[in-house]
């Protein structure tokens, strides 16, 4: 069936030029053979459609870590003129992988036309150390996606995501409560912690990159009123205005928009909007008051302040 779906592609697409155009057929296509969609098919084993060809990034969502990538990235790629891969790649924070070569990470791309950006998303990029300098030397000029939330409601979300990997492994869990504080006190060196001082991670990339470069997302809007900010993201990457209002609904069942495009409905997969724990308020409190010097650091650094507690 799939054979049968590329070919019909391949005819058509040579029949009517590149077929970016042609957005119901494009659609009915990707969602059956997996073109250009961020699924986890093995992008080495498709059919490259004529005229097309892998392309290294010319934009990186680079994190945060439960800051809303995956809803970024999906809610992106309703646009015609952006692809996606498959999954985080790990090539710039991860030496095992960067070591195979640019050659490698360019074969884990989508095929994508010439007015058509590639886009990769891996969230520990952020708070790698090595990932600012290695995507310098790979592309001085790249655009950057930054996608945050409050702070604290971030640490909480990590947690949760941990909690029920353990839980499904069978392993043992502890109450959020005992693992943020230790001795009567906030335990800054949870990493969950560590990966929500924004201005520590921001730092190292303005060493890199002009502040021109990298758009930050507010992870906080984006669910709860979706299209602003990918309007917003529109205009960063220079693309025609293609998201439309008309591309979302809210599921009352899961509690957060899912998207409708060329008549397919998709939701995020069920691990996204768990339910985070009830946390003591006199320990959400703590963590309040250790991001708020932090917040407001990172606010001089990006000239614009967010909703945060």
């Amino acid at each position: 069936m799939a054979f049968l779906l590329v070919s019909a592609y391949l005819l058509l697409t040579h029949a009517r030029g590149a077929p970016v155009e042609n957005g119901a057929l494009l659609e009915t296509l990707k969602s059956q053979v997996g073109l250009f969609s961020n699924k986890s098919e093995h992008y080495s084993t498709q059919v490259r459609p004529p005229g097309t060809s892998r392309q290294i990034p010319q934009t990186i969502i680079i994190g945060v870590r439960k800051g809303g990538t995956r809803a970024l990235l999906e809610m992106l790629d309703i646009h015609p003129n952006i692809v996606v891969a498959a999954t985080e790649v790990h090539f710039f924070d991860w030496d095992e992988n960067y070591v195979k070569g640019i050659d490698w990470y360019r074969n884990l791309m989508p095929f994508s036309y010439g007015n058509q950006i590639t886009i990769e998303k891996t969230p520990g990029y952020f708070t790698s150390p090595q990932a600012p300098g290695r995507i310098h030397d790979m592309n001085s000029s790249i655009k950057l996606l930054l996608i945050l939330r409050d702070p604290t409601e971030r640490v909480i979300s990590d947690y949760t995501q941990v909690y029920y990997n353990r839980v499904e492994s069978h392993k043992p869990v502890q109450l959020f409560e005992d693992i943020v504080i230790k001795n009567g006190v906030l335990n800054t060196k949870y990493k969950a912690i560590q990966r929500s001082l924004y201005d520590v991670h921001m730092e190292k990339w303005l060493k890199h990159f002009s502040l021109d470069q990298i758009h930050i997302v507010d992870g906080n809007t984006l669910i709860k009123d979706p299209l602003p900010e990918l309007q917003k993201v529109e205009r960063f990457l220079n693309l025609p205005s293609r998201i439309m209002s008309s591309n979302f609904y809210f599921n009352q069942t899961k509690g957060f928009y899912c998207i409708r495009s060329d008549g397919r409905e998709r939701c995020l997969h069920e691990s996204k909007g768990r339910p985070h724990p009830l946390v003591n308020s006199t320990v959400l409190e703590q963590l309040y008051s250790y991001f708020r010097e932090h917040n407001a650091k990172f606010y001089r650094m990006v000239n614009h302040s967010f909703d945060w507690h």
